[in-house]
């Protein structure tokens, strides 16, 4: 977790529900359309507010690797674990100024045994866009590599989300997003931050969707309708 989500809404409806300057956004277009089946190893948009130019919106490959790490061979990291990435080596220094946000309207997680998964959606229960912590070497003056793109932060699940997966990205209202791009921010009180006011279980709801979801290159609107009738919250855990 997390290895799919969805970002099939306008850059003027993410930045709208941030609380940016919309005329800032969309004037020559996105220069992508809708996605609802975003992988890793892609360039998903990215909202971040680095040095004193203002808030952007920057296609960013999904997937990180510092260069001493590539000369070992090791691989390429699409999430960060809280637990380790405040401090251990490998995300410190992105953890510290590098804090940026994914813009979605939900994730995918699967269950069950390998090869028969059943591909769930997860989104916030009011459908409004969510915004994912994520940790980044991307600056718009460096050169892309792996060393500039960016992992989604992770923490453990958490009330009835721990049926789908045990893992779960660290979501933020707008709100708490704009906290957690202001890179002037010491690293221990983003570390408080991602831990005490993610959004909680109660906020989503999930349900299963077809596997169809699991070849990458199928994106179409249909893949995050409920195969079933029933969607499951916390409530209904409860």
């Amino acid at each position: 977790m997390c290895g799919r989500i969805t970002q099939h809404r306008s850059q003027v409806a993410y930045a709208h529900e941030m609380g940016w300057n919309v005329d800032d956004f969309g004037r020559h277009g996105d220069g992508r359309g809708p996605s609802w089946n975003v992988a890793p190893g892609t360039a998903p948009w990215l909202m971040h507010r680095f040095g004193d130019d203002g808030e952007h919106i920057d296609q960013v490959t999904w997937g990180y690797r510092p260069s001493w790490a590539a000369e070992k061979k090791i691989p390429i990291a699409i999430n960060a674990r809280i637990e380790k990435a405040a401090t251990g080596p490998y995300f410190r220094s992105l953890w510290k100024a590098g804090r940026a946000i994914v813009p979605a309207d939900g994730w995918y997680e699967w269950t069950g045994e390998k090869g028969h998964k059943q591909p769930w959606y997860i989104r916030r229960r009011d459908d409004r866009p969510m915004f994912l912590a994520a940790i980044t070497g991307y600056r718009p003056e460096k050169e892309p590599g792996e060393n500039t793109g960016f992992v989604i932060v992770t923490a453990a699940a958490e009330g009835g989300l721990v049926d789908v997966h045990d893992r779960r990205p660290v979501v933020f209202s707008a709100e708490d997003a704009a906290l957690w791009m202001d890179n002037s921010l010491p690293p221990d009180q983003a570390e408080h931050l991602a831990r005490a006011v993610a959004l909680p279980p109660e906020a989503f709801e999930w349900y299963k969707v077809s596997t169809d979801v699991n070849r990458v290159s199928n994106n179409n609107a249909h893949l995050i309708d409920p195969i079933e009738s029933d969607v499951t919250t916390e409530e209904d855990d409860a």
